[in-house]
């Protein structure tokens, strides 16, 4: 086809798998008005030199089911379109060479038990008789996957493509994106060296080229070029078609059959970025140039695993650039900056594994406007302002990279690229013993390490308690027997103004936000399917003024959310105000006593009831002061002018030394919200969840006649018996709950932990997790008449369960 049509519904860019998988899905849901441009050959940017591997197990729930679709799609796909896909379950081995690795695969056996999966966990001499030409010496025990395969990328590429093709997507090679055009924050046009194509939507699927593609609609895509190399054997005696693929990530190594012969490749961990610039152009079925040098020390990682590769040759040695991001996450969705652009992109040398389940999840997205259900960890909104720079995202990218098979340890924090967004107080913190996390580029303090204990201001990783467990436990009994003081500068803060704000946020608000100036809200703001979208709470400044605080790590998704859900015409405008206020959340029995001495405001329970946002000043500073809490005691949210922070903080520190207050960090905030069953978004809740079945339907406004964005679900919901509950369930305090543990119920699987954590007040292992029924559903009678454990590393423990907090449930310590 030489000639380009100028004008199709929807504009794929990008004709690697993800593209051409994209392109094939909407085909099947009948969508035919779509071209999808290639700039040079399909499958010629990274897909055509891809090792091919397809694993399923992630730490997410959906995005396994995302890789499982992969699978199943890879099944029937050849049979389909008469095209060979290479594909073929040979299952996936993972081997464990220490004793935290082997927990660490105990741990991903039981999140595959969670999650569905039939992972086994096999002897060092099991593992061996599945291949036989590795020695097994070092080797304590290996997991195998029998549903894991491999595919040929290009053949599946093509295969996906004729299938699109069959259904009516016309797709045209040698096309190159010179422009995007928008208008009004809407994609109106592609420009193209061949000429414009009119479109109602894009999907920039070009691989690593996705960040510059973007940037012509202003669009960020933070991912970055990765030299990543492999080699392919010549013929080994023993090598089978049938031998599964083999990951040995105390080797930093991976390994499958090809033709009689093995790809052996890895991650090293001074890994070498490619087009730091931007990427070639073009740059079409090559490759770079081989860095033996650079390989070597994997190459002998491999030889003590497989001594055949001391004398077999080598067939190929392939280094080829592939497109990595911060986080090890590919990104999806509808991107934040302008209607209907799509990303399906970053995909960190698994885009074959995924390639099947993010085209389905990318095609559903943009036919329906929304996904199959929740991918927070792949959307693109996850991202923040730390993330428009790309020499930082390059930075973070290569610590991703370098850790991809180093141990995946529980509350592991990056250290690239920091310090970078910091509160006033950082310094002051620092010097207290501060140990920090970073969340969306802001430094965090996690724990407070006292140096008269012995303790040393740094993490030390285990799957055990870690080293900071005393001192959470101290920080967490200082807030609920005296007063902590904790710097949560990094909340998101938005207002919405206008003369419609009222009316606006009572569409979007799962709760009654119509209150006179001066009352806070707690709200779910939820999709058309009653699933909760973001969690937060509003205060009403003025007639026409709100003030919206919601977490770090939402800043982009639920501005970009609001903004979204405002109807059309209102006088109502979203202005994200993050920047200009610090925060310190002053929370315990004793919160008061130290406030009302710096402040001529009335704090007395009546004078300042709970629920309460007012302008005060204290201290000397003109500050928004929130009667909120989310650990469960009196207290006090301080919004301040980022000014006055560091002397507010000096005045509450100095007042409070009479009262016991302590720093405190968002580990014991942590313990104490689980302690009080308060709810987190992207652990409990989320759009895959209604406030119904999270236990939180009193916090929506279903009595009311008012109309507001999900209410038709929830009502039909309400009307029949719920498919799941969210439970808590607490177990002995040795053990170490981290979320997708399982959960049996009188010895049936039932679902799995989405939290864990420990309650020091409690002095017991909590949970929270939903319990399922098919059929029949769920109430309460059936969640706490169980008899439950909970599995955790292979292993089951006794539980008890609970739909009530765990820690002063009546609410009388927060309305004090």
């Amino acid at each position: 086809m030489s000639d380009l049509t100028t004008s199709a519904k929807i504009v794929i860019i990008g004709g690697g798998i993800v593209g051409c998988s994209t392109a094939y899905h909407l085909a099947k849901m009948g969508l035919t008005d779509v071209i999808l441009l290639e700039r040079g050959a399909l499958t010629s940017g990274s897909t055509w030199h891809a090792a091919g591997l397809v694993g399923q197990l992630r730490s997410s729930a959906n995005i396994t089911q995302l890789l499982g679709y992969s699978v199943a799609l890879y099944d029937r796909l050849e049979a389909e379109t008469g095209l060979a896909t290479g594909w073929k379950r040979n299952g996936g081995l993972r081997l464990a060479c220490n004793a935290e690795r082997w927990t660490e695969v105990k741990r991903q056996a039981t999140t595959a038990k969670s999650f569905g999966l039939d992972m086994h966990l096999l002897s060092p001499k099991e593992a061996q008789e599945l291949w036989p030409l590795m020695q097994v010496d070092d080797v304590v025990g290996a997991a195998f996957l029998p549903t894991d395969g491999q595919a040929s990328p290009s053949d599946i590429t093509m295969s996906l493509t004729k299938g699109a093709r069959q259904g009516g997507v016309t797709i045209q090679e040698n096309v190159t994106v010179t422009g995007i055009e928008t208008e009004d924050g809407r994609v109106q046009a592609v420009v193209t060296d061949k000429g414009r194509v009119a479109c109602e939507k894009l999907v920039i699927c070009a691989g690593q080229w996705s960040r510059q593609i973007g940037k012509l609609a202003g669009i960020n895509i933070p991912l970055v070029s990765m030299q990543h190399q492999y080699l392919i054997t010549e013929k080994i005696e023993g090598v089978t078609s049938s031998l599964p693929t083999l990951r040995d990530p105390d080797r930093l190594t991976y390994w499958k059959e090809e033709v009689g012969g093995l790809v052996m490749g890895g991650y090293e961990p001074n890994p070498m970025p490619w087009a730091e610039t931007k990427a070639s152009e073009p740059f079409a079925f090559q490759l770079l140039e081989n860095d033996l040098e650079h390989f070597e020390p994997l190459l002998e990682l491999a030889a003590g695993r497989v001594p055949a590769m001391e004398t077999t040759g080598i067939r190929q040695f392939i280094n080829g650039p592939e497109s990595f991001t911060p986080d090890g996450n590919f990104i999806l969705g509808e991107a934040p900056e302008a209607r209907n652009i799509f990303v399906g992109a970053g995909f960190n040398a698994f885009g074959i594994a995924a390639g099947g389940g993010a085209g389905m999840a990318l095609a559903e997205w943009v036919a329906k406007g929304e996904p199959p259900y929740d991918l927070w960890p792949v959307d693109i909104r996850r991202f923040g302002r730390n993330h428009l720079d790309t020499n930082w995202v390059r930075t973070r990218t290569m610590e991703a990279y370098a850790k991809h098979y180093t141990m995946a340890w529980p509350h592991e924090e990056h250290h690239s690229g920091r310090p970078l967004r910091r509160s006033p107080l950082y310094d002051r913190l620092t010097a207290q013993g501060a140990v920090f996390g970073e969340k969306l580029g802001w430094e965090r303090p996690n724990w407070f390490a006292e140096a008269t204990a012995g303790e040393e201001p740094h993490d030390v990783y285990s799957f055990g308690r870690q080293n900071w467990f005393g001192a959470v436990g101290r920080e967490h009994q200082a807030a609920r027997e005296r007063v902590a003081v904790f710097d949560q500068t990094s909340f998101a803060k938005f207002q919405l103004l206008g003369r419609d704000a009222e009316q606006a946020l009572s569409w979007i608000a799962a709760n009654d936000v119509a209150k006179a100036p001066g009352h806070l809200i707690y709200t779910q703001m939820l999709n058309g399917k009653g699933g909760i979208e973001c969690d937060l709470t509003v205060g009403r400044l003025a007639d026409d003024a709100y003030y919206i605080v919601t977490g770090t790590g939402f800043a982009t998704h639920d501005f970009d959310w609001i903004r979204r859900s405002i109807p059309a015409g209102l006088d109502a405008r979203l202005v994200d105000v993050t920047s200009a206020y610090g925060v310190l959340s002053v929370m315990g029995p004793r919160s008061r006593d130290v406030l009302q001495a710096l402040t001529s405001e009335d704090l007395s329970n009546t004078g300042f009831p709970f629920s309460r946002i007012r302008q005060i000043t204290l201290a000397g500073a003109p500050l928004l002061a929130l009667r909120v809490t989310y650990v469960g005691e009196l207290g006090w949210e301080l919004h301040i002018p980022v000014e006055f922070m560091a002397s507010v903080y000096d005045a509450i520190m100095a007042e409070g030394a009479k009262h016991g207050i302590a720093n405190a960090g968002y580990r014991a905030i942590e313990s104490l919200r689980l302690e009080k069953g308060y709810r987190a978004w992207g652990s409990e809740i989320s759009p895959d969840h209604s406030p119904l079945v999270a236990g939180l339907g009193w916090a929506v406004k279903l009595k009311s006649n008012t109309p507001f964005q999900g209410r038709d679900a929830l009502e039909m919901q309400s009307a029949k018996p719920l498919p799941r509950r969210l439970a808590c369930f607490t177990a002995d305090p040795a053990v170490v709950l981290l979320g997708r543990e399982t959960i049996y119920r009188n010895g049936e699987r039932v679902g799995w932990l989405a939290s864990g954590g420990f309650g020091h007040t409690v002095g017991r292992s909590i949970g929270y997790g939903y319990v399922r029924r098919s059929g029949e559903g769920v109430d309460d009678a059936f969640v706490l008449s169980g008899s439950y454990e909970l599995e955790v590393a292979t292993e089951r423990v006794p539980a008890t369960v609970t739909l009530d907090a765990l820690y002063d449930p009546a609410n009388t310590r927060i309305r004090s």
